[in-house]
């Protein structure tokens, strides 16, 4: 299955002028569709990152969802750096142009309407609230900054494009949760478990408390999953740890 990411743009979010309010939704939206977030990346308003970033994901065949940078205003360099990446011109679309008329009339000139200035070939995304599309190229999908606007729209592109892969993978994560022991007493049994199930991915989540509680866990195909749990819960008794089980999520 293509890896699920993300990128976060603007230097607003850096300097903490605004709060990231999207990679949460995000992980929330996918989840809750059996799919997973692979990777995220928060990236300032520097187009040679930008850009080099959507070449390097475009190349790798990842769905993508930006947040950020594809208005009208000096600093919005996303819709450039993405035909960049691509290899593209920017042409302005016409579709795009519809529908900034149809919401601004006469006030869509002359700046409005730049926001329909696109990498060429791409498609639009439907903007609920205002009617300034986003668009998708290459299954990278940009939309706003504004979280009103932006998850309605990743969802429609969740919905619209990816309802096959809905709960399609074969996935498990399960989990749980040692009291009286940090991570560093569970490091050798953690190298034993990712020797013996090399197609899994171990997590480890120490809780700051006064019983030195640690949440360690298993996650990937279900089969090997649910086998491998019962090794780790057999390995921390050896240890002479008490733990307790945290419900299994597909």
């Amino acid at each position: 299955m293509q890896s699920f990411g993300v990128y976060i743009i603007g230097d607003e979010i850096l300097s903490g002028k605004r709060q990231d309010a999207h990679l949460g939704k995000v992980i929330s939206l996918l989840s809750s569709r059996g799919l997973q977030l692979s990777w995220a990346h928060f990236l300032g308003d520097i187009p040679e990152q930008i850009t080099s970033h959507l070449r390097a994901s475009m190349a790798r065949g990842d769905i993508v969802f930006s947040f950020g940078g594809i208005g009208a205003t000096p600093d919005d360099h996303t819709r450039q750096c993405a035909a960049d990446a691509a290899g593209v011109p920017i042409a302005r679309h016409a579709g795009a142009v519809a529908n900034i008329e149809a919401q601004y009339g006469e006030a869509a000139y002359p700046k409005r309407v730049r926001m329909a200035d696109f990498p060429q070939g791409c498609d639009l995304i439907p903007n609920p609230i205002n009617r300034v599309a986003g668009f998708s190229l290459h299954e990278h999908y940009f939309v706003p900054g504004f979280p009103e606007m932006a998850h309605p729209m990743v969802e429609w592109v969740l919905e619209t494009y990816y309802r096959h892969l809905f709960h399609a993978a074969d996935y498990l994560e399960a989990s749980i949760v040692v009291t009286e022991a940090g991570e560093s007493d569970l490091i050798d049994l953690m190298h034993a478990m990712l020797a013996r199930y090399p197609m899994l991915k171990l997590f480890s989540l120490p809780r700051t408390n006064q019983r030195r509680t640690t949440e360690v866990g298993m996650k990937g195909e279900s089969a090997l999953v649910k086998q491998a749990i019962l090794d780790l819960k057999a390995g921390i008794s050896a240890l002479g740890f008490p733990w307790v089980d945290v419900q299994m999520s597909e």
